[in-house]
């Protein structure tokens, strides 16, 4: 951008206004539809909140994921000391008993997913030094007991499995969330740039109506001023020019409000000066009614949210049915314990330990406790299943309105378009007759106001086609400008 400047009286002043007006214009920044979505989706805070909700859910996951791995552990146990005093009902005698351990645990502990099981592998290791007054005996010795332990609940549902799936379900629905916060997020930064664009082409219109006026004004100043006209046509036209100036500086206002909205929602320094510029051309778009519905039905990922709500109603229902069940455990172990008073013959004389474990659980009566937890869990899931019914009824019925409006606003954008020809032709006509005297600056008035109008009907009916075309990507996930979908398939 150029600035021109003069040189008068007061030339120091005048430069330095010069200067700033010239850094003024080289500070705004004009901005892209596609260059404002792109700092939205780095800078919006809403945005920022989504990725990380989506990073806390995938390392929940990845926590899970890891816990079903071997875990090792160690344990120890340097000191442990007991001093107690005693009666011995046997003898009827009180006896003092000493005892001091030092021992380890080290275990691997493996869960077994597709049963709901563990399988232990355990080996512990200690020393016990053992004093009985009774009979003055001191003992100190070595042990060693390494065996292999199976868990196994039967019987009961598979609480590792739905944990698991529980949590790639919460990570899909966080990916389904962070897209469509980028979906909302492209629709909200489009709306607020073409209300910005269209506060920018109001104050462009009113300035022209202002340069207009100024014109007019000047006509009738001079035909007042030679005594072609009335006086009162010069108060007329002072009027009319005060209203147009009145009229740009309000415009002038809203723009600053929209800018300020506009920098707030992509996440930009308040402070700085921005433009915005459009491809505001009307271009007709095919849009097929039939192909936006079956491809919203096929990709909307609402659907997909509703068909995980229906998912985790079912795991809920699993465990209400497993408040009052009968299950069962099975615990089975085999080791091999030795000790001596030497360490590396605890093994001298070995003796094997096996065990096995059968327990039931078995509910009696629950005062109907569990079938009506079970009724309210049903309920909860065909509430779901009625959440996707609404939600496919939603978005036929939103596409359908949205097409419907598309083809209403091409009608309008050809009837406006051709309303501007008409004003400007009208309005070039009758100030030419106003120039001549056959008219007055209350017609020509009227005559700027409706070029103004259609100006302004016009741009809105443009950017409220761009609007619509951008509701229906966003409705059917399908993008009839560039004719290819949104997001690809995944099958």
């Amino acid at each position: 951008m150029k600035v021109k400047c003069v040189r008068p009286a007061s030339a120091l002043v005048l430069m330095a206004l010069c200067l700033l007006t010239w850094n003024d214009a080289r500070a705004q920044r004009t901005l892209t539809l596609s260059e404002s979505i792109e700092i939205a989706q780095t800078s919006s805070r809403s945005i920022k909140k989504s990725k990380l909700n989506l990073y806390g859910n995938q390392r929940s996951l990845d926590a899970q994921r890891a816990a079903l791995k071997s875990r090792f552990a160690l344990a120890v146990t340097p000191f442990d000391y007991n001093r107690q005093r005693s009666f011995n009902d046997l003898f009827s005698t009180w006896n003092t008993n000493k005892d001091y351990n030092s021992f380890a645990n080290l275990s691997v502990i493996q869960p077994i997913v597709a049963t709901d099981g563990t399988i232990s592998l355990i080996n512990r290791f200690g020393y016990r030094d053992n004093y009985s007054e009774f009979q003055d005996v001191r003992t100190k010795t070595y042990s060693n007991n390494l065996y292999l332990q199976i868990d196994q609940p039967i019987f009961t549902y598979n609480r590792t499995k739905i944990q698991l799936k529980e949590l790639e379900l919460n990570l899909e629905n966080a990916t389904i969330s962070n897209s469509l916060q980028m979906l909302s997020l492209e629709q909200s930064v489009t709306r607020s740039f073409y209300t910005f664009y269209q506060r920018q082409n109001n104050l462009q219109i009113s300035k022209d109506e202002y340069e207009n006026q100024k014109i007019s004004y000047e006509i009738t100043q001079n035909k007042v001023a030679a005594d072609l006209l009335a006086q009162e046509e010069l108060y007329q036209a002072e009027l009319n020019l005060a209203t147009s100036k009145s009229t740009l500086e309000n415009n002038q206002v809203l723009l600053d409000n929209a800018a300020d909205d506009f920098k707030l929602l992509l996440g930009m320094d308040l402070t700085e000066q921005i433009a915005v510029e459009v491809d505001i051309n009307f271009i007709t778009r095919e849009v097929d009614l039939n192909q936006a519905l079956v491809h919203a039905l096929e990709h909307r990922m609402e659907l997909r949210q509703r068909a995980i709500d229906i998912e985790r109603s079912q795991f809920e229902l699993i465990r209400t049915k497993a408040l009052n069940e009968f299950k069962g455990a099975v615990a089975l172990s085999l080791g091999v314990f030795g000790d001596n008073e030497r360490a590396h013959n605890v093994y001298e004389v070995p003796a094997v330990n096996p065990r096995i474990a059968v327990s039931f659980n078995i509910p009696i009566f629950d005062w109907g406790e569990n079938r009506a937890r079970m009724d309210a869990a049903n309920a909860s899931r065909e509430i779901k299943n009625v959440d996707l019914e609404v939600e496919k009824n939603d978005i036929m019925i939103n596409i359908r309105k949205i097409y419907r409006n598309l083809q209403n606003l091409e009608n309008q954008i050809t009837i406006a378009e051709q309303n501007v020809k008409n004003a400007t032709l009208t309005y070039d006509i009758n100030l030419e007759r106003y120039r001549n005297g056959d008219l007055t600056s209350i017609d020509l008035n009227r005559f700027q106001s409706q070029l103004s109008e259609k100006k302004s009907t016009y741009a809105d009916a443009l950017i409220n086609y761009k609007i619509e075309l951008l509701n229906l990507k966003i409705t059917s996930l399908y993008d009839f400008e560039t004719q290819q979908p949104v997001i690809a398939p995944t099958h």
